[in-house]
């Protein structure tokens, strides 16, 4: 039986693309496929938007995706989608696609409950069919977890991604200490840093790719991006933007 990639023409399988090819050149062409890559920045700053441009990719190449959400419901996941033009509810219908919302209204997180839920996390990666992880945000967790627990998650999916899963993650910067973000930079193979730059007299997103492992490109390029309703990501040129 003929697989979803190989009905859509057998794209590449090396790097997950965003499906929007500009932003696609400022991240040495994607980012590589089986690799851990973290997303970080202050609220509002497009961190979920990016994931869902990179879900929107790892679709149309075939993959199939979970997502662990704190932010959404699948409902609102998939208008939300709707909303930048990005139509997913295909793919989820069929089940390329998996959205675990872990946030539940009503719900009191205690210290108690979430010892072990990132354990879970792993294991659930571990057991899942998808190739693409995406958990967005981690910053829920941090309340309740300790530093060494939130790095023992991060190593565990090194060693996933080792094992032939292409795992993202966002978090809130704000959320961890200083030398705990320079421990988890360190373990990940792509760190991508988003902010908001002023042009003008409104602001804009801006992404900052800090590294991605294995990338024939140079590091370091910044994109500048608006998000519109029905239209999605569209990339401004950077010389508009201050950071």
């Amino acid at each position: 039986m003929a697989s979803i990639s190989d009905l859509m023409g057998g794209e590449d399988r090396q790097i997950i693309s965003t499906g929007n090819s500009e932003l696609d050149k400022k991240i040495a062409d994607g980012l590589p496929l089986e690799s851990l890559t973290l997303i970080e920045g202050e609220n509002d700053t497009g961190k979920s938007v990016l994931t869902q441009q990179i879900i929107w990719g790892a679709m149309k190449q075939g993959l199939s995706v979970d997502l662990f959400t704190t932010e959404n419901t699948s409902k609102s996941f998939i208008k939300q989608m709707e909303s930048m033009s990005l139509d997913i509810s295909e793919y989820f219908a069929w089940g390329y696609l998996k959205v675990f919302p872990l946030h539940v209204v009503g719900f009191e997180w205690k210290k108690e409950e979430m010892e072990g839920i990132l354990s879970h996390l792993v294991t659930h990666i571990q057991q899942s069919k998808s190739q693409v992880i995406i958990v967005d945000s981690l910053t829920l967790f941090t309340e309740y977890a300790e530093t060494d627990t939130i790095l023992t998650f991060f190593t565990n999916c090194k060693s996933l991604v080792d094992h032939g899963k292409t795992i993202l993650v966002t978090l809130h910067t704000y959320a961890f200490e200083e030398d705990t973000l320079v421990r988890i930079r360190s373990i990940c193979d792509a760190h991508l840093n988003m902010k908001k730059a002023l042009v003008g007299d409104k602001y804009v997103m801006v992404m900052e790719v800090i590294k991605v492992r294995g990338a024939r490109k140079t590091t370091g390029n910044l994109v500048s991006f608006e998000v519109h309703p029905g239209y999605g990501m569209k990339v401004i040129p950077m010389s508009f933007a201050k950071v």
